[in-house]
């Protein structure tokens, strides 16, 4: 009992080496699926961004969740490459009342402003960086005390498809 209570379990340099490679290849993938070129907004491969984390020599943390390995890995990778978090793209339709008032606030948090209809009330689809997300979430929640929606339509606006030459 006290050997199963106490004790720890030995794991064989095979099976941490396999461990740590699985985790390497999580977090890039991770990397992968929430990044994209800034200039041409198409998404990077998982062997270049695994190559790329070679590169600059990153260990994989085994207690670390790969999600948070994953940030501080883009955040590493910006110094050595163009690369950056795939905008979220929202629609949020706000009250007429709190519209104006509330559009000045949200306008630092917005990257790209797509389309805007100020009728009887202020509808607006946008690009925002997703560790805004929250941030806009809890304003809107506050400012218009539950009559102001907002709608993610998607997670990441990449570009798909083949890139025409010319």
């Amino acid at each position: 009992l006290q050997i199963l209570s106490k004790g720890e379990l030995q794991v064989s340099d095979k099976e941490r080496h396999t461990q740590l490679e699985q985790m390497f290849r999580d977090i890039a993938t991770i990397v992968a699926d929430k990044c994209v070129n800034p200039e041409t907004k198409r998404p990077y491969t998982v062997v270049l961004i695994e190559r790329a984390m070679k590169d600059i020599h990153y260990s994989v943390k085994p207690n670390k969740s790969t999600k948070q390995q994953a940030l501080e890995v883009i955040r590493q990778l910006k110094e050595t490459m163009q690369i950056e978090r795939a905008h979220m793209r929202l629609r949020f339709i706000l009250p007429a009342k709190e519209g104006k008032k509330l559009k000045e606030k949200l306008k630092p948090l917005i990257k790209v402003t797509e389309s805007e209809d100020f009728q009887e009330e202020l509808e607006m689809v946008c690009l925002i960086d997703p560790g805004c997300f929250r941030e806009i979430d809890e304003l809107i929640r506050s400012e218009t005390k539950g009559k102001g929606s907002l709608e993610v339509l998607s997670l990441k606006d990449v570009e798909e498809g083949d890139e025409k030459l010319e």
